[in-house]
């Protein structure tokens, strides 16, 4: 009766516990959608960018509501901006890149500039959870954009 207890209890947490449904497991399955990696990075980045604009015309004003949507939009701001961050790092970086396995000079390059690249939009993530400054964003996106050639390439 314990056993059966747990195996309810385990069902029960997996039915109910909160996940993040667009996430990529770690379990080595060969299924991968970078294109889908890319677009949700780019979505994430217009609802940043769509954030900063609401937050500096929302900080003109000092009413409660004004206020309680100026505090939903700095949360929203730091949701995708970890989503992006977790993304390079547990897809991209974890997932995708693999370290050259030949002395091939252009492949050590290739994969250099990936992570380096992956590095500067770790960063820039961060920036935009630090600020309110748009060209922040459109950085962000020319970041994600320069990566997505390098990693098709």
């Amino acid at each position: 009766m314990k056993a059966f207890k747990q195996l309810m209890f385990m069902a029960m947490l997996s039915v109910f516990a909160p996940t993040d449904s667009w996430s990529h497991c770690e379990v080595p399955c060969g299924i991968y959608g970078d294109s889908a990696r890319f677009s949700a990075m780019s979505e994430d980045v217009k609802t940043i960018e769509k954030a900063m604009i609401s937050i500096n015309n929302l900080s003109k004003n000092s009413d409660a509501l004004s206020m309680n949507q100026l505090n939903r939009w700095v949360d929203t701001k730091e949701v995708h901006a970890n989503r992006i961050q977790r993304t390079v790092s547990q897809y991209f970086m974890t997932q995708r890149l693999k370290a050259p396995s030949t002395d091939d000079d252009d492949e050590k390059i290739s994969y250099r500039n990936q992570l380096e690249h992956l590095h500067r939009i770790l960063r820039s993530a961060m920036q935009c959870k630090q600020t309110v400054k748009i060209e922040n964003a459109h950085e962000l996106q020319k970041l994600i954009d320069e990566f997505q050639v390098l990693y098709n390439d």
